[in-house]
């Protein structure tokens, strides 16, 4: 990651741009071109320095649902159980983790009650069982680069 890789991680957390060729906005005020904005985000992408780029719904607020999960998976499955479990639509993003739950992942959905629908689906397909550990109290940390 190079300083301008950091000023466009920087500058796109806090907003982007509403306008009819939003890149083209974010990457005038940051002194870039927007091809070259687009291939830094894709890079960033493909190299593993940002897991997504893309907007962070408040699913609740929009009348869906939101949680956490949480699954133990024995190490010689966990490709394939990744697989099934990223294959729902509503699984916004799946993480690893070094403790007996080392799969970890948040379901957004439309209503509320998709989530255990969802839950479910994942422990028939892979039988194994899902910890669902939705959000009590939510809670905003900021991430910045120093360029």
């Amino acid at each position: 990651m190079d300083d301008t890789d950091r000023r466009i991680v920087n500058a796109l957390q806090g907003g982007f741009p509403i306008a009819e060729r939003p890149f083209a906005a974010a990457a005038e005020a940051l002194g870039l071109e927007e091809a070259d904005l687009l291939a830094r985000i894709k890079a960033m992408r493909d190299d593993g320095v940002i897991s997504r780029f893309g907007p962070l719904w408040h699913a609740e607020k929009m009348g869906g649902g939101l949680t956490l999960s949480a699954m133990s998976v024995p190490a010689e499955r966990f490709d394939d159980v990744a697989a099934i479990v990223n294959s729902f639509p509503e699984v916004a993003h799946n993480y690893a983790r070094d403790h007996a739950l080392n799969m970890w992942f948040v379901v957004a959905t439309e209503r509320p009650e998709r989530i255990a629908e969802v839950l479910a689906e994942i422990e028939a397909r892979t039988g194994l069982a899902v910890h669902d550990m939705p959000k009590i109290e939510e809670f905003f940390v900021g991430l910045r680069f120093e360029a």
